[in-house]
């Protein structure tokens, strides 16, 4: 995949990976206050007595997305459905940020606020402000070929002839490994 169609890929899934995140954040922040005004039925989930937070389910979250996205490698509508989950996860876990941090104390604490706004902001960085993350505009470009007999060559060029991964940008030391191959 050329290196054009990758940065605006990433930078869509960041975007609706921050969707997935202020959504649920909303909702979970709406259904809690429903809840405790006895607007409606009380959907927490008991254990043995015990209630179970929503960062539990995050967690739970957190750890199949990102199973699925490092052993299946989703591509096209698995990636969008993955950083939408994603988002979520995250949601749900960083809105009890302060339960994490004092481990117990109340679901209102202000570290909790504070951590998802740090999230949501990074999100928000990740698609829109790094719009130039994948480039590289400082010093000489060589593209990683290979030559002949499994070895490499290094060819002025783009920064990405054949795909994230297969190039490389080297510095202007002026050694001899920031030369381009004949």
């Amino acid at each position: 995949m050329p290196l054009a169609n990758v940065e605006p890929l990433t930078q869509a899934l960041a975007r609706r990976t921050l969707f997935g995140f202020i959504l649920t954040f909303i909702a979970s922040r709406t259904m809690v206050l429903l809840i405790m005004s006895r607007r409606v039925p009380n959907f927490y989930f008991f254990l043995r007595g015990t209630h179970v937070h929503h960062l539990n389910y995050g967690i739970f979250l957190l750890a199949s997305v990102c199973a699925y996205a490092l052993f299946w490698s989703p591509t096209g509508r698995g990636a969008r459905i993955a950083a939408l989950l994603y988002g979520a996860a995250m949601a749900l876990t960083f809105d009890e940020f302060g339960m994490w941090l004092h481990l117990g104390g109340s679901y209102w604490q202000r570290s909790s606020i504070d951590a998802v706004v740090i999230v949501a902001a990074l999100f928000g960085l990740g698609g829109w402000a790094f719009r130039d993350m994948y480039k590289f505009p400082f010093g000489p470009q060589f593209a990683v070929v290979p030559g002949p007999g499994g070895t490499v060559k290094l060819k002025p060029g783009p920064v990405a002839p054949a795909g994230l991964g297969q190039a490389v940008r080297i510095g202007s030391s002026g050694g001899p490994s920031a030369r381009p191959a004949p």
